[in-house]
């Protein structure tokens, strides 16, 4: 089937729903007219993107946790726990691994065991099995905004009970939520999928009802440059204001060193607008998340909260509108409530220090975003022509071409030539550029930064670098020297 970057019609988008409505009983209780109403019942100062839009204005970073479990009781007690012990300005809501595989049945059982043992037998929370009137209780219980993340390839169901059960932020992408997650599915497909979730929220907003959209920046979170996820963030914005959406939060994963990290955020800010505004969405909010370190964490309690203040302080000198906060038990699998609300009040001491400090005009900031959006214009002007002129289109036949090639990605549909290291600072550059559509100029303005690395540690670039940097956060360091990591 050939995806086009074209709104849904009434037609295509109805029939399509009535079939996806079928399949979990919970679909039944999806009454969009009703769903409308219940929206616009939401106060104000509880719709994410009205919130956003403020921060935004006021250049202040909101701060936002991860969390989920299987118990609905229990994850209302936990998101009340972090919006007043964690000091959350916006909350979410993390949907288990059975709902992000659209099994249900499994997530049920899952459901179930955690009744029967008194603790979370699921890794999020299961939207679908509840429905709509559970998901209700849920988003009505905390004063702050509610957003949902997962990891969806097909998520139109989960959608649909998302949004009628009083969530007004929804993440995800048909890129970001397939190619870093998933091996076998087809972007084809999962595009498919995501139009159908970004018409579904451009009908509530020609409803009257505007929900915030979250493509998902940090893509595998490791080692990836940032015009790689740059440039996914703005082909997924375009895709979902086709469908209407038009409320967007575009987001970047942290690398760790904070000229390219503030520069990153200031790029996608930039380009976002640019190219929505070219193509005549003018009238779309854009906002940015900044993702604290999605690498391996320290096991040390102590040195994890040096990870996640280095994260806060990035993410609010770039003047993000939010940061995605890690929690010191990272290294250790699932946190407690108590880890969790501590990471926030971390991260909340840090925007509330930095808040009337920004790098974001500093010319090394400036310089390093130029080279950002070089790539970035290189990456999404070689799409655009793949197409002629339709992204979606043009973004099949670019991981096909390795155009768009994200690093270390599981995807039997992304090439996996690309490479990543660090320079001799810690910004991450191109070790093979594979079949990126860079100029000459960029190719080699790579080299020569690990190349000056190389020559540091008296040792050649290769491919040992990019080891050496994956686990060397969890080391202690940043870049991968060899004396460091091997002792």
């Amino acid at each position: 089937m050939e995806i086009k970057n074209k709104k849904l019609t009434d037609d295509q988008f109805f029939a399509e729903r009535k079939e996806i409505l079928e399949h979990w009983p919970t679909g039944k209780g999806v009454d969009f007219a009703e769903s409308v109403e219940y929206q616009k019942s939401i106060p104000e100062a509880k719709r994410f993107g009205t919130k956003l839009a403020k921060a935004k204005e006021e250049r202040i970073t909101l701060i936002q946790p991860r969390a989920g479990v299987a118990l609905y009781e229990e994850h209302i007690k936990l998101l009340q726990y972090l919006e007043k012990e964690g000091e959350a300005d916006l909350l979410p809501t993390t949907v288990d691994s059975y709902t992000r595989l659209n099994r249900y049945p499994e997530a049920q059982t899952g459901i179930e065991k955690s009744k029967e043992s008194g603790r979370s037998m699921l890794n999020g929370f299961p939207i679908v099995n509840y429905g709509v009137e559970i998901c209700r209780k849920v988003t009505s219980s905390v004063k702050s905004p509610v957003q949902v993340r997962h990891g969806t390839p097909d998520a139109r169901l989960l959608t649909e009970i998302s949004i009628a059960g009083g969530f007004t932020s929804y993440e995800g992408g048909g890129i970001s939520y397939n190619i870093p997650y998933s091996k076998n599915h087809s972007l084809e497909k999962t595009i498919s999928h995501w139009q159908y979730a970004d018409r579904l929220i451009g009908m509530y907003e020609e409803a009257g009802v505007s929900i915030n959209r979250e493509p998902f920046g940090p893509l595998t979170g490791t080692l990836v440059p940032p015009s790689i996820s740059n440039s996914v963030a703005v082909i997924e914005a375009l895709l979902a204001a086709t469908q209407g959406v038009k409320d967007i939060t575009v987001g970047y994963g942290q690398c760790g060193n904070l000229i390219q990290d503030v520069a990153a955020i200031r790029s996608l800010n930039i380009l976002t607008r640019e190219y929505l505004d070219k193509f005549g969405f003018n009238d779309v909010r854009v906002t940015t998340v900044f993702h604290q370190w999605m690498g391996g964490f320290p096991q040390d309690e102590s040195k994890s909260f040096g990870v996640i203040s280095w994260g806060a302080a990035a993410a609010v000198l770039a003047k993000a509108t939010k940061v995605i906060v890690k929690t010191p038990h990272e290294a250790m699998g699932v946190p407690t409530k108590e880890a969790n609300a501590a990471g926030l009040r971390a991260t909340k001491q840090l925007t509330s220090m930095l808040k009337d400090q920004s790098f974001t005009d500093i010319p090394a900031v400036i310089a390093e975003a130029n080279i950002i959006m070089e790539e970035m214009k290189c990456i999404l002007d070689k799409v655009e022509e793949l197409g002629k002129g339709d992204y979606a289109i043009g973004t099949i036949a670019a991981f096909e071409a390795g155009v768009i090639d994200i690093p270390f990605a599981p995807s039997r549909y992304n090439a996996g030539k690309v490479m990543p290291a660090r320079d001799n600072s810690g910004a991450v550059r191109f070790l093979d550029t594979a079949n990126l559509p860079f100029t000459p100029e960029l190719i080699k303005f790579h080299r020569e930064k690990l190349e000056e690395r190389a020559r540091y540690e008296n040792r050649p670039v290769s491919f040992q670098m990019v080891i050496d940097d994956v686990y060397a956060i969890g080391k202690g360091f940043l870049v991968g020297r060899p004396n460091r990591v091997n002792s």
